[in-house]
Order: C-alpha cells, then structure tokens, then sequence
C-alpha cells in the first residue's frame, strides 16, 4: 500500500511544481495547494499503513502488538491541514487584492519600484 501512496505523492510533487513554475500567480496558488496536500499524504504514508487493524491496539485488542500504525503523523497530518486552510486563505485573499490593483496575474508585470527601462 505504501508504494502506490509513494508514486501518488510523487506525480503530486511534480504536478505541483508545473503549476508553481508556469508563471501565473493564480496557477502558482494552486501548485502550492497541490504540494501542500502531496507532503500531506507523505505524512500519513508514513504512519505505517496498516489495512483493517485499529491505530493503537493489535487485532486482539492488546495495547503494544508487533503491527500498529503509528499515531504521531496522523495527528500531525490533522494540524497540517488545518494550517494548509489557513495558510491557502490568507495567500488567496492576497491574490484577489493583487489582481484588483494589478488587474493581472502575471508576476513578471507587478514590478512597481523598478523601471519600465530595467526589464528590456
């Protein structure tokens, strides 16, 4: 289950990278938001996943059996999101005050304190 996890976490991170490279602010917002969510499940595939057991006790109900999940990067990955929201809102509201001053996305053309004459 791990390598699926881990191929998906890649394709992600790539992805995610396109879009922060492709030049577009709005674009780059959600690079960002695709990367975040791609460290995300890298966080939770590395619990040890374990399929049909609980996270805590063993299938006998026994706390301390060989096979558990781990329950640290579960709890993690739950603040993570949280500040992934938080973090995805704040930079959105930047970008739709960007693009109401600008009247673009285009990181290239929000130059205001260098010349016109410094870029060509």
């Amino acid at each position: 289950m791990e390598l699926p996890l881990a191929l998906l976490t890649g394709l992600l991170s790539a992805f995610a990278l396109w879009l922060m490279l492709s030049g577009n602010l709005l674009r780059f917002l959600f690079g960002l938001l695709l990367l975040s969510n791609a460290v995300n499940l890298a966080i939770f595939a590395s619990g040890r996943l374990t399929y049909g057991l609980p996270p805590l006790l063993g299938a006998s109900g026994q706390p301390g059996e060989a096979v558990m999940a781990n329950a640290l990067p579960q709890a993690l990955l739950l603040t993570a999101i949280v500040i992934g929201f938080g973090f995805f809102a704040f930079v959105l509201a930047l970008t739709i005050r960007a693009y109401r001053s600008f009247g673009h996305l285009e990181p290239d053309r929000m130059r205001l304190a260098e010349p016109e004459e410094a870029h060509k």
